[in-house]
């Protein structure tokens, strides 16, 4: 009768070989989902900025639409009107703040429509006849978020000048 000296079961090297190997296969299961939640924050990120320039420039566009007038002779980082109500608005971009705001001229009240607008320009169009109002505003803005940068662009025919 031969009686076994050796138990059953796994050595301490064996032990630590497979807790090396467990600690690898986490530490690489914990840096994909690190990166996949930094991607995750940054496409979260860009996607804000860039639905909120879409959102400005759609309500920019509507709201010149229906102006009753548009001044023609302002800077081209600004664009003055009078609503359907004739009140007196201007979308304005601040550079030193990289924010497109609306004002409200008979309150004085200031609206942030977009942040992280680093270009915004207003080309209008005068009438034919005097020159003082717009026709129409070509509207052209740059957006960016880190080290993406979106360009937009929108066109508005004043239809109240259409008369």
């Amino acid at each position: 009768m031969s009686t076994k000296k050796h138990k059953a079961g796994f050595t301490i090297v064996e032990l630590l070989i497979s807790l090396a190997i467990t600690v690898l296969m986490l530490t690489a299961v914990a840096i994909a989902i690190n990166a996949s939640a930094m991607n995750y924050k940054e496409n979260k990120s860009i996607f804000d900025t860039v639905n909120s320039a879409r959102q400005a420039l759609y309500r920019i566009t509507t709201q010149l639409r229906t102006a009753s007038l548009v001044d023609a002779n302002d800077p081209g980082h600004q664009c003055s009107f009078f609503d359907k109500d004739d009140n007196r608005m201007t979308y304005s971009y601040n550079s030193s703040d990289d924010t497109l705001y609306l004002i409200d001229n008979s309150t004085s009240v200031s609206y942030t429509l977009c942040e992280n607008v680093t270009a915004m320009t207003f080309s209008k169009t005068p009438t034919d006849d005097d020159g003082l109002y717009a026709k129409s505003v070509q509207i052209s803005m740059t957006v960016s978020d880190g080290n993406i940068t979106q360009n937009f662009s929108a066109a508005a025919v004043i239809r109240r000048s259409l008369d």
